[in-house]
């Protein structure tokens, strides 16, 4: 089973997550956690409301595409006791997507206060992939010192910072080139993006 853990926190940037969410292949199995104040954001950025409609759904009222992607396994942010919260639940890696300054501290000093973060905190101790999508700007002093202690556990710092080289067309190929970098960094074939040296042809 190719599994991966998608975590949502409380920053703005909710499409970056959407946008990731539906391009996971169909071969994959995602465990998806929201935090409580993610919901608010999603229902303001997005209109997406997690509790009354799955993604699936909420994606095909979006975007009025069908969704075609993994299967989703929701679980609340306060389950301590859901299987992702164990290293025995072998998972391929898990991004936080996007991930607040409030979390990316957390990770850095391992306080595991909800299934995010301690799920987070497994996939450090597991040596699994872990990708921090932060979406902060600028970065005080101690963003700065958290990404370090961050990296230097095993995570990896992918800020919400897409390049242009692409030509990107619109705010969608923005958001699809943080994704790709993200799919590239869990492994998981895709084609988000145009490569650095590819032709139009």
């Amino acid at each position: 089973m190719k599994r991966i853990v998608v975590g949502i926190s409380g920053a703005s940037g909710m499409l970056y997550a959407a946008r990731f969410l539906r391009a996971v292949p169909a071969d994959y199995e995602v465990h998806l956690i929201v935090s409580s104040v993610a919901q608010k954001i999603l229902q303001v950025e997005l209109g997406w409301d997690v509790n009354k409609q799955r993604f699936s759904r909420f994606w095909e009222t979006f975007s009025d595409e069908p969704y075609l992607g993994a299967a989703i396994v929701a679980h609340p942010a306060e389950n301590h006791f859901a299987p992702v919260a164990s290293g025995s639940f072998i998972t391929r890696g898990m991004v936080i997507i996007p991930c607040s300054a409030k979390t990316l501290s957390a990770v850095a000093s391992g306080y595991a206060a909800n299934l995010m973060e301690r799920t987070a905190d497994v996939h450090l101790k597991e040596r699994r992939p872990l990708i921090l999508v932060l979406r902060e700007t600028p970065y005080s002093l101690i963003h700065i010192e958290n990404m370090k202690k961050a990296t230097l556990a095993g995570a990896t710092i992918l800020p919400a910072s897409p390049g242009f080289y692409h030509h990107p067309q619109s705010v969608n190929d923005l958001v699809d080139f943080v994704a790709a970098r993200v799919m590239d960094h869990l492994n998981i074939e895709h084609q988000l993006s145009k490569r650095w040296g590819e032709n139009d042809g």
